[in-house]
């Protein structure tokens, strides 16, 4: 069987690299099944004011795997679109599985799916990391709709996703499958419902000194920890907020917040930035909610007009591979007080290393966040998110709890339910 992974390979940043990366290896662990990595070379318009390439980490991921990755498709190229297809076809693949994450994406998506379809008789599975975005512009929908309408299969990690997806297709009929299995209705299109698998991409290190980290960087006996790009969404502001409040009233609890500020990648004074910015900023002003732009989002400002200087640690930059771990296993819990969420890849990364979660209760965190047992959970105002904080403080909660879940929602089962074959088969 050959399978074909479609997405950012690893030579970029982010939670789809990570991801589709995982999912390869995963899926090259049967036994017959030959896997392989499609990825774009530049996933978005040239416009666009960031550095999306991993340029600081040294671990390579598919090392001593027979995974090969093949960077052909760019998004502000069109013949490159017609050249992927065309390369995916020639490899007689099995199943082609695409990355669905942001709605941009939907007008290459949908001529290399269309493309494909016509020159091989595989699979076109489609892994929803959303259907309603985050972000809604007034072209989302229609992008959305163009990028994975041709899938002949698709996988959600939420039956919220699913509700979304049926929403966006009223007249078509959809076979829920909660185990990998297919419709065998030609009328009916399949959506497996499975998860967000753990990531094990990241390890602990048992050599790692935790308390010489702790003290070189001015870390409390209990630290919390907001993980990932810094984005609106994610609420970084509401958690500087709430860590205030609880700060006031202890002395032994730090915030450590790491992670780039997802707009701020690129040299302010180049030029080329500066046009890109000029012209990305017009294009969101026509396409974009005004509440949804980011452009004057600058949460860490918060820290020094609260006084927290002393009580927050800062490393405001991409994260290497290798220094993952270092972060997480200093770190009692992780927080995500999320304005909105789709299955989030933090939550999955915090599982791995046993740490439990503090999220608010929107999206799919309810599906997935057990009070007492992985996380607690807060409601969106200021007031729960503080008590939730304090009693994730005063109430820790046994991480052999969060151990057991892992089982459940590891790679291994994943690759089972989609491929809808046992381990080894």
């Amino acid at each position: 069987m050959k399978i074909i992974c479609f997405g950012p390979g690893p030579a970029f940043k982010g939670g789809i690299s990570n991801y589709n990366t995982s999912l390869a290896k995963a899926l090259a662990t049967f036994e017959g099944v030959e896997v392989s990595i499609v990825s774009w070379t530049q996933q978005y318009p040239g416009i666009v004011p960031r550095d999306f390439k991993d340029r600081v980490s040294q671990m390579n991921f598919l090392e001593g795997t027979q995974i090969r990755t093949h960077y052909l498709t760019n998004y502000n190229n069109p013949f490159s679109w017609a050249e992927t297809a065309s390369f995916m076809a020639s490899q007689n693949p099995d199943i082609v599985i695409f990355q669905w994450s942001i709605a941009i994406q939907g007008l290459p998506l949908n001529s290399i799916i269309r493309q494909l379809k016509k020159k091989s008789k595989c699979e076109v599975i489609v892994d929803l990391h959303f259907v309603i975005q985050k972000e809604q512009s007034t072209i989302d929908r229609i992008f959305t709709k163009m990028g994975i309408g041709g899938a002949h299969s698709y996988v959600v990690h939420a039956l919220k996703t699913f509700e979304e997806l049926k929403t966006l297709y009223p007249s078509r009929k959809f076979f829920l499958s909660m185990d990998g299995s297919r419709s065998v209705n030609k009328e009916e299109t399949t959506v497996i419902k499975l998860f967000h698998p753990i990531y094990d991409l990241y390890k602990p290190d048992p050599a790692f000194d935790v308390e010489a980290f702790k003290k070189e960087n001015g870390l409390a006996e209990k630290v919390i920890l907001f993980f990932g790009f810094i984005r609106k969404y994610k609420g970084l502001h509401q958690v500087i907020e709430a860590f205030n409040e609880v700060a006031k009233k202890r002395e032994d609890v730090s915030l450590l917040i790491c992670g780039e500020s997802f707009w701020n990648t690129l040299d302010p004074g180049n030029f080329t930035t500066r046009v890109k910015k000029t012209i990305f900023g017009l294009a969101k002003k026509v396409l974009l909610r005004k509440a949804d732009d980011e452009a004057n989002y600058h949460p860490l400002e918060l820290i020094s007009q609260l006084g927290l200087e002393k009580r927050v640690v800062v490393f405001n930059q991409f994260i290497p591979n290798e220094d993952v771990h270092k972060y997480f296993q200093v770190s009692d819990c992780v927080v995500l007080y999320y304005l909105t969420a789709t299955p989030s890849g933090i939550e999955s990364l915090s599982y791995n290393f046993d740490l439990p979660i503090l999220a608010t209760r929107v999206g799919h965190f309810p599906e997935t966040i057990e009070e007492g047992v992985n996380g607690y959970l807060a409601d969106e105002d200021l007031k729960s998110r503080v008590e939730t904080m304090e009693k994730m403080l005063d109430e820790p909660i046994d991480r052999s709890g969060v151990a057991k879940m892992k089982d459940h929602v590891s790679w291994k089962s994943y690759a089972e339910a989609l491929l809808n074959r046992k381990f080894g088969a």
